[in-house]
């Protein structure tokens, strides 16, 4: 089986990852293993993730594998992880070579069984060499304070004075020195627990944080996959400023127009629907009246295509349609990927709320978590629409209204 994964083509990758390995023990108790079981099947995962983020031009991959506080766990499982280390150092040295990938150890040596440490000391001295082409950084006895104390301490040992001080100075005592991504882009955590706990406070400043309610065993590429795609939507501002000026509507006349259009879907061609569609597009988009037009012949295609149930023509209308609209708002979507996920809503009416969000995701390029309160609204008015279309009543349309406005409330919230 083929573990390697390809992107969609525009996808923003990051220069550094870092895991917490999360779930091993509860993914053994689970299926009614030992622990160390668990710990096998994770270091088996993590070989398979590894290899994913360096096919993909990942520059630094950081997993954290044993914590200052995981000394305190039964010393069978510590003794079984030790071994699961060793393992890993006699398997992966010529992978490290022949890759070219830099191992460096992130924590503690002072307190790792003698003949790890030396193996450890052995191969990062000889791969630090390829630090330019992809560095694998190891947490072992790592703990974020930890780390901040011993960098203190190192800088009161050399004598540096209060006011010599500053964060340039600092990051040379740290234990990710002269790399060339430092820094976090993404940082990941399996098993569903959704807390740092120390991994690289100072250099987490701004990483974006992924959680998976996923087991680190069967956290997959394809997994690995997801939460780049999502990183890959989100607007890193740091700090600074990034408004989309054409997003400037009015929820209210939107939602109105929306409903219009909702209700006048099915008339023919050239009557109202088209005028109605026009107005919509131009005061959702900013489009000009030209490119609104162009905007709503792709959709009446795709309307069309879908009542016949036409699916790869509708899925071309509506791709040349977001290639209007990512041309215009210069947006970061991939059109194939966003008119895949609009057939497919279509194909459920509307009412899925996973995917709405990962459509919300894909063209508006934020998180699926930000997506999340926009797309429950968006569902919540489809849900109305389909219950007015079935004939139950005129309420269902005012509820449905009433959703939309709520809905281009919360997407403007987000995304302006």
């Amino acid at each position: 089986m083929n573990d390697l994964i390809l992107l969609p083509k525009g996808t923003v990758v990051p220069n550094h990852i870092a895991m917490i390995l999360d779930g091993n023990r509860r993914w053994a108790r689970a299926r009614g293993l030992k622990p160390w079981e668990g710990h096998y099947h994770g270091y088996l995962a993590v070989e398979k993730l590894a290899k994913a983020v360096r096919s993909l031009g990942i520059h630094t991959y950081t997993v954290w594998a044993f914590s200052t506080e995981n000394w305190e766990r039964p010393q069978k499982e510590i003794n079984a992880i030790m071994d699961l280390f060793r393992k890993a150092l006699r398997e992966k040295e010529k992978e490290f070579h022949k890759e070219k990938v830099a191992l460096v150890h992130l924590g503690r040596k002072d307190r790792l069984p003698e003949d790890i440490r030396r193996e450890l000391i052995r191969i990062e001295n000889e791969t630090k060499k390829y630090s330019q082409n992809h560095i694998y950084n190891l947490a072992i006895d790592y703990g974020g304070r930890d780390e901040i104390l011993r960098a203190c301490r190192k800088v009161i040992t050399e004598g540096i004075k209060p006011d010599e001080l500053n964060e340039k100075i600092f990051e040379k005592y740290l234990d990710t020195y002269n790399q060339p991504y430092p820094y976090p882009d993404l940082f990941i955590r399996t098993s569903g627990e959704q807390r740092t706990s120390g991994l690289l406070p100072w250099q987490m400043t701004y990483a974006e944080f992924y959680f998976e309610t996923t087991h680190l065993p069967d956290f997959s590429p394809e997994k690995l996959k997801e939460a780049i795609l999502d990183f890959s939507r989100r607007r890193r501002r740091f700090g600074g400023n990034d408004e989309v000026e054409h997003f400037n509507f009015n929820p209210q006349i939107v939602a109105n127009l929306e409903l219009k259009w909702w209700r006048l879907t099915k008339i023919p061609k050239g009557t109202k629907l088209t005028e109605y569609a026009i107005d919509h597009f131009r005061k959702q988009y900013g489009l000009s009246k030209e490119l609104a037009k162009r905007a709503v012949k792709y959709t009446l295609e795709a309307i069309e295509y879908q009542e016949k149930e036409k699916w790869d023509q509708a899925k071309i209308s509506l791709k040349k349609f977001y290639k209007l609209i990512k041309g215009e708002l210069k947006l970061a979507f991939e059109p194939e990927i966003v008119a895949s996920l609009e057939v497919k809503l279509n194909k459920e009416k509307g009412e899925s709320e996973e995917t709405t969000k990962e459509h919300l995701a894909e063209v508006y390029r934020i998180s699926l978590f930000q997506a999340t309160k926009a797309a429950h609204l968006r569902v919540l008015a489809n849900v109305e629409k389909n219950l007015a279309q079935k004939g139950m009543g005129e309420v269902h349309w005012q509820k449905a209204e009433k959703y939309l406005e709520k809905y281009y409330s919360a997407l403007k919230e987000r995304i302006a």
